[in-house]
């Protein structure tokens, strides 16, 4: 799902409402399809490569917006939606600014900034439609980066500050949603190439590597649970969000490897997932429950004062696990998450 931060009533906008799968915010985030095709003002031309350097210092990508994205130099001044920085990060590309849930209330790291020290980070804003500007203005930008889930918006880059915000600086947009889960790794491994990294050095290789063996770990695991039903859901204060897995990069890799999902059947305008009051949680049965970690969305310590919740069979097994419904991006991001949904399908029980 998108998710949310999260989103709002589409997937991604119902997470950002604080339900877990906000996705609605999404469509009002902000690419914008007015500017010209090489990501906009701010943007000069030069002989560029389409992903990378060139013989005169030029730098150029083909972002998955389609928008040829090009620069006299290489980036250097990076800002990005907080994901897309834990994703740089993870090859040692790091960015001066971000944007999206950064850190919690108790001024921690968020989930989403990753291996990143935020106390070094100029923090543009944390809430959906948060976005400063004239901090961003400050920092004189090199590139933009960000998430794009639908219709080629880029994730939490606000619609009504966007004509002010894009004309700043090039802007890059990766595809996370209606794809699976290697398509955005690869991107983004190819993105952080493009801006210095080396996808040679042994970190970067040993990640891959990890990557590949969680994910034959989880099919050879799915294939000997044989039938063993997982839920993607999102808890929010008066609805409970069951995703379904296609649209989700992550969820629609999980189940080519072979993990079954449950599959709501009224799904949202967007098709991320389907909203059920908390009387009807127990609408679909589930042997395993993967929730929402995200801070917008209640965690299962937050919902032990719904009936409905505590008498779902997975909860009453103990078989709940977190769901990084908006992953970093990465082999290193997501190699441990595979790691764990291998894990609970390995020692989980199917339940009547």
């Amino acid at each position: 799902m998108p998710h949310v931060p999260a989103v709002s009533p589409t997937r991604r906008r119902i997470l950002a409402a604080g339900a877990a799968l906000g996705i609605g915010a999404l469509a009002t985030a902000c690419g914008d399809d007015k500017k010209d095709s090489a990501g906009g003002a701010g943007n000069t031309g030069g002989s560029t490569a389409p992903n990378g350097g060139s013989a005169d210092g030029a730098w150029g990508f083909r972002d998955d917006r389609g928008q040829d994205v090009s620069a006299k130099k290489r980036p250097k001044k990076i800002v990005a939606f907080v994901g897309s920085a834990a994703a740089l990060y993870d090859y040692g590309i790091e960015c001066t600014g971000v944007f999206g849930p950064t850190k919690g209330t108790d001024g921690k790291p968020n989930v989403q900034a990753g291996d990143m020290d935020i106390s070094k980070l100029t923090i543009l804003g944390e809430e959906w439609g948060q976005f400063s500007v004239e901090k961003y203005a400050a920092l004189q930008p090199e590139l933009l980066v960000s998430a794009v889930y639908d219709n080629n918006t880029l994730w939490y880059v606000p619609d009504d500050s966007a004509d002010k915000i894009l004309p700043l600086a090039p802007s890059v947009g990766i595809r996370v949603a209606k794809v699976s889960l290697t398509e955005p790794l690869a991107r983004n491994a190819e993105l952080a190439a493009s801006l210095g990294a080396d996808l040679n050095a042994p970190k970067a290789v040993d990640a891959k590597k990890r990557f590949e063996a969680a994910s034959e770990t989880l099919r050879q695991a799915a294939k000997a649970a044989g039938g063993l039903k997982v839920m993607a859901a999102s808890g929010a204060a008066e609805q409970f969000y069951v995703s379904t897995p296609d649209p989700s990069a992550d969820l629609r890799y999980f189940k080519e490897l072979g993990v079954e999902f449950v599959l709501p059947k009224n799904l949202d305008a967007d098709g991320y997932f389907e909203v059920l009051s908390w009387e009807n949680a127990g609408a679909y049965h589930a042997d395993v429950i993967m929730m929402d970690n995200r801070s917008v969305a209640l965690q299962p310590k937050d919902l032990t004062n719904k009936p409905t919740w505590n008498e779902l069979p997975a909860v009453k097994a103990g078989q709940v696990i977190p769901w990084a419904s908006e992953p970093r991006f990465t082999y290193a991001g997501v190699a441990p998450l595979i790691e764990q949904l291998a894990a609970a399908v390995q020692k989980s029980r199917k339940l009547a």
